[in-house]
């Protein structure tokens, strides 16, 4: 007898467990998605379809060659450009004065849509009253955003790879600006002495 309850139990318990596997499951609300479900989600979308690379999650896509014998160490701007081609890069801009995030808002929503109209896509978030994240769907172009940014007279200072480059409205910007200025003379001196050198250096062969 116990023999027979047993083996009904079992029979109770597997078409319980059938009727439960029959049932559709619930739909999660994409509102509850956490960063593993998305990730899921992109595996698929690329498994059923065919997919462009560029269009591909960045850690999906093959990495491009990079020749390090080109690479200028002592330049941070070149070898930015070289290894973050492609890329995303966080990049982070202050605003000066003391604005509210509202305010901070709509100054660099217009930063923002002049780098749209030069061809030049960010994402941007407000992360306190007065500092902003900028993301770069392709790091090489941080140098080009950095060097409008320092240029606008609300911007305090941008910061691209722990290093930071003060903006127009920092009282540093314009001692930095006649040091640059100073070192570029420099450089364009040197260059238009060494070309006099071989031009004279010809003159005399012949």
């Amino acid at each position: 007898m116990k023999v027979v309850t047993l083996f009904v139990l079992m029979l109770v318990t597997v078409a319980v467990a059938e009727k439960d596997n029959k049932k559709p499951k619930k739909k999660k609300d994409p509102r509850d998605y956490t960063d593993a479900d998305i990730y899921k989600l992109e595996e698929e979308w690329t498994e059923d379809g065919d997919i462009d690379e560029g269009d591909l999650p960045e850690h999906q896509r093959k990495a491009e060659p990079i020749d390090f014998s080109k690479i200028d160490t002592s330049d941070p701007e070149g070898v930015i450009k070289m290894t973050k081609r492609h890329k995303t890069l966080m990049m982070f801009a202050t605003v000066s004065g003391d604005p509210s995030e509202e305010e901070t808002d709509e100054i660099t929503a217009l930063w923002q849509s002049s780098l749209y109209n030069a061809n030049i896509e960010i994402t941007r978030f407000v992360i306190s009253a007065n500092r902003i994240l900028i993301k770069l769907v392709d790091g090489s172009y941080a140098y080009e955003i950095k060097d409008f940014l320092v240029e606008q007279d609300r911007c305090e200072s941008v910061t691209i790879e722990g290093q930071t480059y003060h903006g127009k409205a920092s009282p540093e910007y314009k001692k930095e600006s006649k040091d640059s200025k100073k070192s570029k003379d420099q450089k364009k001196s040197k260059k238009s002495s060494g070309k006099k050198k071989n031009a004279k250096k010809n003159k005399d062969e012949l």
